[in-house]
């Protein structure tokens, strides 16, 4: 069974026709081994756009798609896990803040983590964390703990980094919250 062809593709045939007249008639003027090579050349150039437009955008493309999937991966991953921090932190905008006693335990806790790098004095509704020398990823981190399990945020920061390039801070960060409210320093 012969496929049928569309009046816009019939259309066309004549027109592809008249513009390849004059090629054919330029290839039935030469010998047949010219006519070979021309139809070699052609063939070439044509495998070369062939190449050049279709296989090649579509080959680089198969071979970034494994570094493509697995950052993708990743920044899905990391939403995730900050959705799972926002779930968190809202079901907890909901519930009673709490007391200062559990807050000066998370405080405490978080605190132990940063090792000799951190001390922390609280003052009333306030609390100073003195850092000496700590990692931004140990701050990340303290910030993290303290936001989530004490329910105080960052009020005042005063960091500063070695002029020698070190990865490192020192300086003091001050955190408040309903936890601190209400209470003897200490």
């Amino acid at each position: 069974m012969k496929p049928r062809m569309s009046a816009r593709q019939l259309a066309a045939l004549p027109a592809l026709a008249r513009a390849l007249a004059p090629l054919q008639q330029a290839l039935a003027g030469l010998q047949p081994r010219e006519r070979r090579a021309v139809t070699l050349a052609l063939w070439v150039v044509g495998l070369g756009l062939l190449w050049w437009v279709v296989i090649a955008p579509a080959w680089a493309t198969l071979r970034q798609a494994p570094e493509r999937h697995a950052r993708l991966d990743a920044q899905l991953s990391q939403m995730r896990g900050m959705a799972a921090s926002a779930q968190a932190l809202s079901s907890q905008t909901n519930a009673q803040p709490p007391s200062r006693d559990t807050a000066l335990r998370a405080l405490d806790q978080a605190t132990t983590a940063l090792g000799a790098n951190g001390q922390i004095a609280v003052q009333g509704e306030r609390a100073t964390l003195t850092l000496n020398n700590a990692t931004p990823e140990a701050l990340a981190q303290w910030l993290q703990q303290v936001r989530i399990n004490a329910r105080l945020v960052p009020l005042e920061a005063k960091l500063n980094r070695p002029t020698d390039g070190t990865p490192v801070w020192s300086g003091s960060v001050v955190v408040s919250g309903p936890g601190l409210a209400g209470g003897s320093s200490r």
